[in-house]
This record gives C-alpha cells, structure tokens and sequence, in this order.
C-alpha cells in the first residue's frame, strides 16, 4: 500500500526550478524526504534530487537548451516517482510571488484561478509567467493531481492602510497599485517558530529580516504583518544582490527621457545590473564575495547594504512603537556572523547587546542574557509553509488524507 500525503512544494524562476518532496507529521511537522534543483541557466537545464542527508539520488542532464518544459518537468516527476519507490504523491503546492489585491490565502487551483493570476502578470511581469507555466504544464502532464496556490503576498494582504498606500488617486488604488510586499510564506514560518520556541515572543512586537540575494524586513506585531520594505514589487526596499532597493521614481524618468533607456532596458539595470553588484562595480552581487574581498568598493557596497537594513529596521520599530525581538532569516542572516553584528551594533540605541560567542556558533538566541531585545536565528523554510497550506486546503475540500495507513 502505498505511502499517502506526499506533497512537492514548487519554486519555479527563470532561472531554476527548485522543489522539496514533503511529508507532514501528525504534529505539523514538515519532513523533508528529498529536495531537487533544476538549473535553467546553463547550456542545458541540469536536474539533480537529493535525500535529507544530501546523497545524490538521481540525476537528469539534457543535451540543449530548448528543452519543453513539460519535458523538463515530466522527467523531475519521473525521478522522483522512482526514488520515493512505492510512495506517491498527493498533490502539489506552489509558491505564487503575486497574489494581486484579491489572493489574501492559498487556494486550490482551477482553470478560473489559473486565469485570474496570468491577469496578474503586469504586476510581476519577472515572476508571474515561470510560476503558471509550471501549473499548466502539470494539469498536462497528471491532470488529476491536485495543485494549491501559495501566495508570497497574503501574509501582508492585511497591513493597515497607511501602510499600504501610495499618494496616488483613488483610481490608482483601485486599480491594484497597492504595496503588497513578499517573503509573506518566509515570515509567515518565522511566525510559525516562535510560536514553538518562543511564545512570548511571537504574541510581541517583532522585526524579522530576511535577508538573501533578495532581502526585506517586516514588521510583525502578534503574528501580523504591519509593515514591511518590500512594496508594489520585490524591487522595493533594502539594496540588494542585483537589485537596487528603493529609488526616487523621478530616477526612472531621467533613466527614459536623457538616456534614451526603454522600458525593458530599465527593468533590466535595476533588476539585474543594480545591488550589491553595481556598488562594488561590478565586482559582485554576492555578499560572501564582498565580504572576502580587500577592495575599497567591496567594503562600499557593505557598509551601503548595513546601512540600509538599519535604516529600515528602525522605520519597522517605529511602526510597532518598540521592538520585542530582531530575527534573522535567509541566507545571509542565517550565515553571515559580521553582518549580524554589523547590523546590531548600529542597532544598539534600540536595546540589541549581542552574545559574540552566540553569534559566532550561528544558531538559536544570540542575544545576551540582559538584552532588552533578544535576538534570535531562524532558518526559514518557506517549503514547510508550502506543504502546510496544500495540507490546509486539501483538508477543507475534503481531499486531506487521501489514502490509507501508511507502510
């Protein structure tokens, strides 16, 4: 009999395709039992899947470069139909960076919902496209297996208006030019922690930073969403690794008017050619890079990054009148010692006192013992909160478990 309730979280850019083949515990405990990548921006896509424990299980390496996608995405299911043997696969939750103005919670997928976020395209035309081309070429490929929607803006859907808004005319508004932001499925696990670890902390008044190659912060007050960098799109807020962070608009006129750019040709500089990467001319996007490297502009690039992580970190604080606790999530904030510390002791007037040792070793509460603000790591998980929120739905729709006892 075969193992039921096996969910596959889906990430799918333009640049990869990542997945993790979850099975939730009766606890809520998300179980990771293999996780793939496929990269899309080689010669060829290459697709590898590995177990919990990082042993390669199976390989697929394609011999051009225009592969179908389907193609590419039939053969990751049949590998991974063979490594999990007699255990199938119950649905598929995917992350949708983009819920518009009406997506404020995951939803079952259907031909209506698949139409109304391709309409939402124009408001994330880098991530809309690679994230439905993955649904419609499953409802090909296994038109019977159910897929859920996970939206990276629902966490913030409900941030108070000032928060949300743009002076702009009403019309505007209504047209769905709103500050939406993302990292919503990141945070809302950092929620989600503290709840375990830290009950006192997650019904307070929180700063969490998500810090990676994409990065924003979020102001969270008794597991809420009341502010937070990112805007309109994932361009706004903090710098970033290729991505510029917040601009004076007028910016992107001159850009159109006196240096004769096009729309795609701005979109590209502050998307891909702006960041870390621009700052350190051209040196890189990579914080780890940076951070090795001697350069003057190297050490520029951080010292802007630090600067405006703080920046905001005290706008978030502002907006929870007082700070409870400051998290660090994403790649960077979960690896990266000197940045923690950086970001801290320009922190200090808020109440933060880091434990060196603590934030050395890298895990848990890195804050002292008298600290008026803890200060604590959470690695994030964005594809626990994606299986969870399958789970969810399929619960409600009565589809939730789908089979027997398990071997």
């Amino acid at each position: 009999m075969p193992m039921s309730d096996i969910i596959i979280a889906l990430n799918a850019g333009s640049s990869s395709i990542k997945l993790s083949v979850c099975h939730i515990q009766p606890d809520d405990t998300v179980d990771t039992l293999l996780a793939g990548h496929t990269d899309m921006t080689g010669p060829a896509p290459h697709f590898t899947l590995r177990d919990n424990k990082g042993i390669l299980r199976a390989e697929q390496r394609w011999n051009h470069a225009d592969v179908p996608y389907a193609t590419v995405l039939g053969e990751i299911l049949k590998q991974v139909d063979s490594t999990l043997g007699v255990r199938d696969i119950t649905a598929i939750g995917h992350r949708i960076v983009h819920g518009g103005p009406a997506h404020s919670q995951p939803e079952y997928i259907t031909p209506a919902l698949v139409q109304a976020l391709a309409a939402l395209t124009p408001l994330a035309p880098l991530h809309m496209p690679h994230n439905l081309e993955p649904i419609e070429a499953l409802h090909t490929l296994r038109p019977d297996l159910p897929q859920v929607a996970c939206f990276d803006t629902a966490f913030h859907h409900n941030m108070p208006f000032c928060a949300r808004s743009f002076a702009l005319p009403h019309s505007y508004m209504e047209a769905g030019i709103r500050r939406y932001g993302f990292h919503g499925l990141s945070y809302e696990y950092i929620v989600q922690r503290l709840r375990q670890t830290a009950p006192h902390l997650a019904t307070g008044r929180v700063i969490a930073a998500h810090l990676g190659s994409g990065a924003s912060l979020c102001a969270i007050d008794n597991g809420k969403s009341i502010d937070t960098t990112m805007g309109f799109s994932p361009l706004d807020g903090l710098v970033m690794s290729t991505r510029c962070g917040a601009l004076d608009p007028a910016v992107v006129l001159y850009l159109q008017n006196n240096c004769q750019m096009d729309t795609e040709a701005v979109r590209n500089l502050l998307y891909q050619h702006s960041g870390l990467l621009a700052l350190s001319n051209g040196l890189s996007g990579d914080i780890r890079t940076l951070l090795a490297s001697s350069t003057p502009e190297a050490a520029r690039a951080v010292e802007v990054f630090i600067y405006h992580i703080t920046r905001e970190a005290a706008a978030m604080a502002c907006a929870l009148g007082g700070v409870d606790a400051l998290i660090f999530s994403g790649g960077i904030g979960e690896n990266q010692p000197d940045i923690r510390a950086s970001v801290v002791q320009k922190l200090g007037w808020l109440g933060l006192r880091l434990d060196a040792e603590a934030n050395t070793k890298g895990t848990g509460c890195i804050s002292t013992a008298d600290s008026p603000v803890e200060i604590h790591i959470i690695p994030t998980d964005e594809d626990a909160m994606i299986a969870l929120h399958t789970r969810d739905v399929l619960r409600s729709k009565g589809m939730w478990p789908r089979s027997g006892p398990e071997l």
